[in-house]
């Protein structure tokens, strides 16, 4: 699977990903830490790269977008340590991956995950 991961979770997170054979990139990794949450939907789009973040602005984006699809993993953690992420992260991916892949935002907390299929609305 291919990821994007946002600048708010630890650079990390995609070197664990890449190491467990996804294809990874972290914001920072392309000195792209000021991009707009629009520019960085779009890229995720263009790329076919599932974007993994905790910030609730790109299910907003995700819901206003008229039918371009990027998946989201949603992290909706009390702590964003490196070594929880990790947890859930490996907890969840590998029974939410044919979801992403049709097009999901996948809502990750401490104790549960929710899918939503995407467009936003469908039936």
């Amino acid at each position: 699977m291919q990821f994007l991961v946002d600048m708010n979770l630890d650079v990390r997170v995609a070197e664990a990903l890449r190491q467990q054979g996804h294809d990874a990139k972290h914001l920072r990794d392309e000195g792209l830490q000021r991009l707009p949450n629009g520019e960085i939907f779009r890229k995720a789009i263009d790329e076919k790269r599932v974007i993994v973040t905790c910030d609730l602005d790109f299910g907003e984006i995700t819901a206003l977008s008229r039918g371009a699809v990027a998946s989201i993993v949603l992290l909706r953690l009390r702590h964003a340590r490196f070594d929880h992420v990790m947890s859930r992260l490996n907890a969840v991916l590998p029974a939410t991956s044919s979801d992403l892949a049709r097009g999901a935002i996948v809502i990750v907390e401490d104790d549960r995950h929710r899918v939503r299929e995407l467009p936003i609305g469908s039936p």
